[in-house]
């Protein structure tokens, strides 16, 4: 039997105001609650997720100065849009990713073989160059 998938504990743990409207999202392809009136950021950390890894080194992030000048907590949408995490609000069936979407690159071979190895699915439209998408 294979080990269930690790869940890390909130980073976030609200402590008003949980009488507000639920707002279901995706997270990197995974269901997620959060409340009306939240930001990406507290969706992710209420949901024990980071904002994103650094790109210069193997950290993650989490978002920096919470007023939007940083930069330091992009995320992503699907189709490659680009969204400040604390200082955008959740709304309902919202879906983000915490890496940016690789539907416009070429996916390698080692990509896939990669992205199969942690349980990733391919980017959507993506097939290993190999197959054409080079």
């Amino acid at each position: 039997m294979p080990a269930p998938a690790y869940t890390p504990p909130p980073r976030f743990v609200r402590l008003a105001e949980a009488d507000r409207p639920a707002a279901p999202l995706t997270i990197d392809g995974k269901p997620c609650t959060a409340l009306e009136g939240d930001t990406l950021l507290v969706a992710l950390m209420c949901n024990g997720r980071r904002a994103r890894d650094s790109e210069f080194g193997d950290g993650p992030r989490a978002g920096f100065c919470l007023m939007g000048a940083c930069q330091d907590c992009w995320v992503w949408t699907p189709q490659g849009e680009r969204l400040r995490a604390c200082s955008t609000p959740v709304m309902a069936g919202m879906a983000v990713l915490t890496r940016p979407p690789a539907l416009h690159w070429p996916v390698t071979q080692d990509l896939a073989e990669s992205l199969q190895r942690h349980g990733q699915p391919l980017p959507v439209r993506a097939t290993p160059a190999s197959e054409g998408n080079a």
